[in-house]
């Protein structure tokens, strides 16, 4: 698959603009073209006033401000896009001009360029069908404001190829986006049930059900959102939720079409009132309500094959914000509870059907289970995927107990050489789930701790020992136990955006799946005593200079150094190897002498005054029990084989979970700074 360096982005409004705004942010090139120099100029403005706003919010530098703004180029010169891998089209929606706007794009761009549509309305196969490269075209539907939210559908019509659906993919991925793959069909998935939320609290009031500000309230509890449903139509305008109803009820059918006092609204040009008092006796009602229609039209998404189960969920809480999916709704309240809400909204609207998923699921008497971790087998080689995004793939029972399944599905395949680890988004896994142990620490079931992590020690040991060539696709950011599940591969291929870190003694335990006896065995004790005791994350770059990552590319190039490091065959993985001197010093930082010194919150010695400073203070956070639990894991599993190391390791694992340090640590996780007794 060809790379992609350049994209060109037709239209320099809100949203052509914040699409265009977060490739460059990602490292690719952009032509942002418009009909005038004025917008083009106003286009190029919004992004510097982004970009200020994320210096003052200390996300960006000024020089990386500088750096991100040498990627764009804005023009009126449509030609400019010849040469790009990728047009995204972010005009407004009229179907002339978009068609028109294609035509025009067909007959310049080179015919290795897909062209994308971002309509939010339209069918894709409509534009498709009106130009030379129907193969070769694609609906990329973004989220306002797309520089921040992450969410992309990506929807192939039935002649797009599937290299240029692969190829869309990988652009989303290379832009930072969590895609979804979804079907060209009325709504797509995330507005096809998000635009009747809004119509149907539009006629909760027309019908006198509540006043604005009881839906509101109703919607927020019910789908444990932040914003209601009016003021989210304040917010992103009135015409554009009439406008969304109007076409899928035009394709739908009734149940769908805009509520009269909605239309009125729009004529009227006024936003919706959202002052006055919450009667708390109407809230259920409200709730019940929203629940039906949002649910019902869910699952009867799912139903009709515009999106699976998962990506449904993934739509709602990555490109909604919702806090639980649809699906997850309806575990939580039950399917019996769902399909009674549903049926209510049946009987109101006669044209609305009771879908088969539901009908199925309570035969069942089952809530869902949900798929997270993903199996492809392509040329030999077998590409397991954990997704789930919309949680940085952290791993939990669910999570680990698919991924033993795949891995086995992998290496019983005779036609499978090698098995390659990735994750979905920006991260390849960020650690373990931490309610689960919070969970199980609180109901005095540690043991489960313990046997939960046995197997995950026992499914590490069997990749790194597989016969089939096992691989770790770094490209994002991994912690914990994603960085031991990255370390148990046979190798690791690198993008400038992987990273490995052990963040657990400053929640108060250890790392528990073998991360830094495995560490240890790369860089030896020293390093793995320094990245484990201060948290420290290990860059691509150092990953790849201590040789610990076999190879280190840009994301373009990621398949193709897989595909390059398959034919190699494997590494020694853990040969010996002169460690570099830029890390002589945290290996000095952690000789026998100077860890005694650490541990008993004293400066090291031999090492530079404000590296050993800055390392005592780090240290002076993390829990005691934790940091001495690790000195002695280190030092006891040195000279063993793995699995006697990993009988060490497992076998301090309720001594450190039964600490008061423990839960204080995993509790204060993401809310402050926890306090250790040690």
């Amino acid at each position: 698959m060809s790379e992609i360096n350049k994209i060109g982005v037709i239209g320099a409004g809100n949203m052509g603009s914040g699409i265009a705004q977060k490739i460059i942010q990602e490292g690719i090139h952009v032509v942002m073209l418009d009909t005038s120099e004025e917008f083009v100029e106003r286009g190029i403005s919004n992004i510097r006033k982004m970009l200020r706003e994320g210096v003052e919010r200390r996300i960006f530098t000024t020089d990386q401000v500088e750096d991100i703004l040498s990627r764009i180029t804005g023009t009126t010169d449509f030609s400019a896009a010849r040469d790009a891998d990728l047009v995204i089209e972010a005009v407004f929606e009229d179907k002339q001009v978009k068609t028109d706007l294609f035509k025009k794009l067909d007959e310049i761009c080179s015919d290795k360029t897909i062209l994308a549509t971002n309509t939010s309305s339209f069918f894709v196969r409509e534009f498709a069908d009106q130009i030379s490269r129907p193969d070769r075209f694609i609906g990329l539907h973004y989220f306002y404001h797309p520089a921040k939210n992450r969410l992309l559908e990506v929807i192939p019509h039935s002649g797009t190829s599937e290299e240029t659906i692969e190829k869309s993919m990988l652009a989303a991925k290379l832009h930072g986006k969590t895609a979804i793959l979804v079907k060209d069909a009325p709504g797509f998935a995330v507005n096809r049930f998000f635009v009747p939320f809004l119509n149907e609290s539009a006629r909760m009031l027309e019908e006198g059900v509540a006043d604005i500000p009881t839906i509101e309230e109703g919607a927020k509890r019910g789908l444990k959102i932040g914003m209601g449903p009016f003021e989210l139509m304040n917010v992103t305008g009135i015409p554009i939720a009439v406008h969304a109803a109007t076409t899928l009820g035009s394709e739908l059918g009734p149940f769908y079409a805009p509520a009269d006092i909605l239309k009125a609204q729009m004529e009227k040009k006024e936003n919706w009132n959202l002052e006055g008092d919450v009667d708390e006796s109407k809230i259920q009602a409200v709730t019940d309500r929203l629940h039906g229609v949002c649910l019902g039209v869910a699952a009867a998404l799912v139903d009709e094959g515009v999106a699976s189960v998962e990506d449904t969920d993934r739509g709602a809480k990555i490109g909604l914000r919702w806090a639980m999916g649809p699906f997850e709704i309806m575990n939580k309240i039950g399917i019996d509870r769902t399909c009674e809400l549903v049926k209510a909204i049946t009987e109101k609207y006669p044209d609305f059907k009771m879908p088969d998923i539901l009908r199925k699921q309570k035969e069942k008497a089952a809530p869902f289970t949900f798929r997270f971790v993903d199996l492809d087998v392509k040329e030999g080689i077998a590409r397991i995927t954990i997704n789930r995004p919309e949680a940085m793939n952290a791993l939990n029972e669910s999570v680990v107990s698919q991924l033993e399944t795949q891995f086995s599905e992998a290496e019983k395949n005779p036609d499978v050489r090698a098995i390659l680890f990735q994750g979905a988004g920006k991260a390849f896994v960020a650690g373990a789930d931490i309610r689960y142990f919070i969970r199980n620490i609180k109901a005095d079931k540690i043991h489960d701790i313990v046997e939960f992590t046995r197997k995950g020690h026992e499914l590490l040991l069997r990749i790194e020992n597989s016969e089939k060539f096992t691989i770790a696709l770094l490209d994002g950011l991994s912690l914990g136990g994603g960085s031991e599940l990255a370390l148990s591969c046979q190798a690791i291929v690198a993008t400038p955006a992987g990273s490995v870190g052990f963040p657990e003694t400053g929640i108060g335990i250890y790392p528990g799946l073998g991360g830094m006896l495995r560490l240890a065995r790369h860089v030896g004790p020293e390093l793995a005593k320094y990245y484990t005791f201060t948290g420290t994350a290990i860059s691509a770059q150092d990953i790849y200079e201590l040789g610990i990552a076999t190879k280190l590319v840009p994301p373009a190039q990621a398949d193709a150094a897989v595909n390059s490091l398959v034919s190699e065959g494997k590494p020694d993985k853990y040969r010996e190897r002169e460690i570099p001197e830029k890390f002589r010093a945290f290996v000095q930082m952690c000789s026998k002498e100077n860890v005694k010194r650490l541990l008993s919150g004293k400066s090291p010695e031999g090492v530079p005054d404000d590296l050993a400073a800055k390392t005592v203070k780090i240290v002076s956070y993390k829990a005691p029990i934790a940091l001495k639990i690790v000195n002695e894991i280190i030092d006891q599993q040195a000279g063993k084989s793995m699995k006697d190391a990993v009988e060490i390791e497992i076998g301090r694992l309720e001594e450190i979970f039964s600490t008061d340090d423990a839960l204080e640590g995993l509790s204060s996780l993401g809310r402050k700074r926890p306090e250790f007794k040690g």
